[in-house]
């Protein structure tokens, strides 16, 4: 069995981080200016990987033989770091990292600082993930003395997205926040980032103590607008208005999902396993296309107690054996076997309105679903009582603030027990879970009791969307 691992511990840290910015593909921000340092910069940010392709932190280009690009490659298993420089057409700066982060859940910290003035070759590029500088390299190549580095002093420049041989062709599926350029300064780790006394590494405000330069910027995703200036999605707060324009990005792809408030995704390591493929995963891991063979994907947090609430959107639906799940961990891995739904372990709610669990003949339960219907979940651990909505409407007349009566549950569940929520489909079945990090619009705006989380409809008394802080106190 594997359980994921949440990233973080949960606890204030003092510095909180409000938002964060979803790629996929076709997305990132660009910058063009005429000059910049030549030789010296740092690149920093916070990034969550999602599906298990190479994460772009950013790239420069000035033609096929002048660029060079930042990035998170995956490895089969999970992602290192790497940076690549070409100029005048041959490699001058070749970086992957020997370690391997495959935590799918985690964010992780990444700084590249380049200063190529220094005497010392390995001082001349420095990177680091989570404070610690990394010395061990499956490939390396330092770049001469005082050499000019494309994505210092190119002109184009990109944050989320790398250049392939003649335009921006390399794409992240992921989230990056807290988003630093420098330039003309190598600054190290620390100026970004500590140790909090659990020995977790956690971001600090930076702002002030920084030196951006005359092309640096600072990108906080507090804007949601699409245009080049100080209101846009890719507005530069360090006071330089070096303003990032927009491409593919909408006011939906800035979340709140952090590195100081970690919200569940689908983990795209453990939907592969067992009886089940991989389902297809887009939208920083929030969107599923389960296609034509048993799938099943489930969150990346996983509370044994308190109450809690999701939203799934259907986007595509074709098949009564699919559905929506509560899988117990504590009895076993979560398992679904689509094409005999009957057959399948937890909890589901199928798409043709009925309900069914571990084994026993499905009855019915509710109205079928449909195109743009978003289904609640409510999932009470506390008191082991499990409700599903519909539209906002709780099905059966349920009432998740009933206590230990469950008035209208779906089912009694294992209060105390292990337990992730999901989903399961066949023939191409697609959908876009929300656990508080909205991947769709929301027309009305609904957060829980802590002010955590954007929902459709209003979460009910007592529960609260799945994140670290939220799960820290009351899981």
């Amino acid at each position: 069995m594997v359980f994921p691992v949440v990233g973080g511990d949960g606890k204030p840290t003092g510095y909180e981080i409000e938002n964060s910015l979803r790629l996929t593909d076709n997305a990132y921000l660009n910058i063009t200016r005429s000059s910049q340092s030549n030789t010296t910069g740092t690149f920093s940010a916070w990034i969550k990987t999602a599906a298990q392709n190479s994460f772009q932190l950013a790239g420069g280009h000035t033609d096929v033989n002048n660029r060079s690009y930042i990035y998170f490659p995956s490895s089969g298993d999970g992602f290192s770091g790497g940076i690549f420089s070409r100029t005048s057409g041959s490699a001058d700066l070749n970086f992957s990292t020997s370690a391997v982060y495959r935590d799918p859940s985690a964010w992780y910290h990444l700084v590249v600082a380049i200063d190529t003035t220094q005497s010392t070759e390995s001082n001349r590029v420095k990177w680091y993930v989570n404070g610690q500088q990394i010395t061990s390299f499956s490939a390396s190549t330092y770049p001469s003395q005082n050499a000019s580095i494309p994505i210092l002093n190119k002109s184009a420049q990109t944050i989320g997205a790398g250049y392939g041989a003649s335009a921006v062709s390399v794409w992240s599926d992921g989230y990056m926040a807290e988003v630093y350029y420098i330039d003309g300064t190598q600054y190290a780790a620390s100026d970004f980032g500590e140790t909090n006394d659990n020995g977790v590494w956690i971001p600090k405000d930076a702002s002030g103590d920084l030196t951006f330069g005359t092309n640096g910027f600072y990108l906080e995703f507090k804007q949601t607008g699409t245009s080049q200036n100080s209101s846009g999605i890719g507005a530069d707060t360090s006071g330089n208005d070096n303003h990032l324009a927009v491409n593919s990005l909408s006011a939906t792809d800035v979340t709140t999902d952090t590195p100081t408030n970690n919200f569940a995704v689908i983990n795209a390591v453990w939907a592969g396993l067992s009886a089940r493929v991989a389902p297809t995963l887009s939208e920083g891991n929030t969107q599923v296309d389960h296609g034509s063979t048993d799938s099943g994907a489930w969150s990346t947090i996983i509370p044994a107690n308190g109450k809690w609430y999701a939203e799934f959107k259907i986007t595509n639906t074709s098949s009564n054996t699919s559905g929506i799940s509560v899988q117990n961990l504590t009895d076993g891995e979560a398992n679904w076997r689509a094409d005999t739904y009957q057959n399948a372990k937890g909890y589901q709610f199928f798409m043709n309105g009925n309900k069914g669990n571990n084994g026993t003949a499905t009855t019915s339960y509710g109205s079928a679903w449909s195109n743009n219907d978003i289904i609640g979940i409510a999932m009470d651990l506390d008191n082991g009582k499990l409700y599903f909505s519909v539209n906002g409407t709780y099905v059966d007349s349920g009432d998740p603030t009933s206590g230990s009566s469950g008035t209208g549950a779906a089912f009694s569940i294992d209060a105390g027990d292990l337990h992730c929520i999901g989903s399961g489909y066949k023939h191409s079945m697609q959908g876009q879970w929300n656990f508080g990090n909205a991947p769709f619009s929301i027309s009305s705006g609904n957060s829980d009791a802590n002010g955590y989380g954007n929902f459709e409809y209003a979460v009910p008394s007592g529960y609260y969307s799945l994140n670290t802080k939220n799960l820290a106190e009351f899981g």
